[in-house]
């Protein structure tokens, strides 16, 4: 499979007839599901559960979710959900990313990232992460918010933009200036 990023954490997932919605396909909210599933499985995995959230009386709670929506999928597709932790910076935030893959033909279906925040479950307010978040999440991570996009996720969005291509070449090439990368 051709992942935007190493190492990702994969489930595997098809469409069930209570995950079509009236336009015979999946439903939008079963996307945001998955990626709450496959976060929990990958956060498992790794050796932090909801019971070790609830002893430590932290949790990395959702402060900002982004979807991607790029392409339908319908009932009994085989799909493949990866997450990685994208950044953590070891104190208050972490970045977890998402890429949904139709197995057939390899499209990328979807893309999401979460921006979260460490709280304290007992007042529900941001504190640091404790040392277990970090011994866990900090060697799971992949990247760090600055870094770029892989070329395949950049290719996937100036096919779908519906602008030419010299328009987003060149606005990238802007972006990029203004930040000193080019």
């Amino acid at each position: 499979m051709d992942w935007d990023y190493p190492k990702p954490f994969v489930l595997p997932l098809a469409p069930q007839a209570g995950d079509i919605d009236g336009l015979n396909h999946t439903n939008n909210a079963v996307y945001v599901q998955w990626c709450e599933q496959v976060g929990w499985a990958h956060s498992e995995f790794l050796g932090m559960s909801l019971a070790d959230y609830l002893r430590l009386d932290r949790a990395m709670a959702i402060r900002r979710g982004e979807y991607d929506y790029l392409l339908p999928t319908f009932l009994n597709d085989q799909l493949s959900l990866a997450t990685w932790i994208f950044s953590a910076n070891g104190r208050l935030t972490m970045e977890r990313r998402f890429q949904l893959v139709r197995d057939k033909d390899r499209a990328t279906i979807l893309r999401g990232r979460w921006e979260l925040v460490c709280i304290e479950l007992s007042s529900g307010r941001p504190r640091r992460m404790p040392p277990e978040f970090c011994a866990i999440y900090l060697p799971a991570s992949v990247g760090s918010a600055g870094d770029e996009k892989p070329a395949s996720v950049l290719f996937d969005r100036i096919a779908h933009s519906g602008k030419p291509l010299a328009v987003e070449v060149l606005q990238g090439l802007a972006v990029a200036k203004k930040q000193g990368k080019a």
